[in-house]
C-alpha cells in the first residue's frame, strides 16, 4: 500500500537548502513554536494536502537531470519531517533507489528510537539547533533541547554528515557565550562538515498575523554584519567550518 505524508507545497529548484539544486519538500505538521518561525501555517499537521510517495517520486523524477548536473538531490524540510517518520523513509528508501541525493532538514526534536531506519537512506542532515542554553531554548521552542543533543550525538556516533544551521537573532540567540558553548559542543562532534549562521528576519510575520497568533519580535531587527561577523569568528576557533 503507497503512504500517504501531509505535505504543505514544495519547492522544485531549490538552491539553499543542501549543496547543487534541491527539490525541497515542506512537511506539515511540527511540535515546536519557535518565536522566529517563518512557516507557522507549517504547524498543524491536519492543514497539509495528502500525496503518496509514488505521486511525489513522479514529480521529482522530472528534475532528476538537474539534481546529477548540480550534484543536487531532495531535502525534507518542514515543519518538522521527523513527524512522519514512516511516509519519509519509504520517500528517502526510493530515492536512494533512484541514485538521488537525500537531505533531512529538522531540528532533532523526535524521539531517536522511532527514527533510526530515515537516517540509513539520509546523505545529509541538516540540524537545526535553535539554543544551546537549556533555559533559553525552552524559552524560544516550548520544548527541551534534550532530543536535539541526543539526536546530535548519535549522528557523530554513526559518523552521518551534518551541516548545523543556526539562527542569529538579536536578543535572543546572540548571546556570545551560550554560543561558545555550543560551538564547543560541536567541536566535539566528529562528523560537522559545516555550520551556517542565519541572520534572522521577519518575512513570515505576515503569516503569524494571517493565522491570529502573536509574534513576539516584531521590534526585533535583524543583525548587523559586525555581529555576524563576530558569531562566525567564535565558531572558527574552535576550528569549525563556516559557510
Amino acid at each position: 500500500m503507497d503512504i500517504l505524508g501531509k505535505i504543505h507545497s514544495v519547492e522544485t529548484c531549490g538552491t539553499l537548502d543542501g549543496p547543487g539544486i534541491r527539490y525541497v519538500i515542506f512537511f506539515q505538521g511540527c511540535p515546536l513554536r519557535c518565536q522566529y518561525c517563518h512557516n507557522p501555517d507549517t504547524w498543524k499537521i491536519e492543514d497539509g494536502k495528502n500525496v503518496s510517495v509514488r505521486e511525489l517520486m513522479e514529480d521529482i523524477l522530472k528534475y532528476k537531470s538537474f539534481m546529477e548536473f548540480s550534484g543536487g538531490g531532495i531535502t525534507a524540510s518542514g515543519g518538522e519531517p521527523l513527524m512522519q517518520h514512516r511516509f519519509l523513509e519509504e520517500l528517502f528508501k526510493k530515492c536512494k533507489e533512484e541514485g538521488i541525493h537525500t537531505a533531512l532538514d529538522n531540528s532533532g526534536c523526535i524521539k531517536l528510537s522511532t527514527i533510526k531506519e530515515v537516517i540509513e537512506y539520509t546523505d545529509l542532515v541538516l540540524l537545526d539547533i535553535k539554543a544551546f542554553n537549556k533555559q533559553r531554548y525552552k524559552e524560544l521552542t516550548g520544548a527541551s533541547i534534550s532530543p536535539t543533543l541526543e539526536f546530535a550525538k548519535y549522528l557523530s556516533d554513526i559518523n552521518k554528515t551534518v551541516w548545523i544551521r543556526y539562527v542569529l537573532v538579536p536578543g535572543l540567540t546572540d548571546n556570545l557565550k551560550e554560543i561558545e558553548e555550543l560551538a564547543a559542543f560541536l567541536a566535539s562532534l566528529q562528523n560537522i562538515e559545516r555550520i551556517d549562521i542565519l541572520p534572522f528576519h521577519k518575512m513570515g510575520e505576515y503569516k503569524w498575523e494571517g493565522l491570529g497568533y502573536e509574534y513576539k519580535l516584531k521590534d526585533t531587527q535583524p543583525p548587523d554584519e559586525d555581529s555576524i561577523k563576530i558569531v562566525k569568528e567564535i565558531f572558527k576557533e574552535y576550528e569549525l567550518n563556516v559557510g
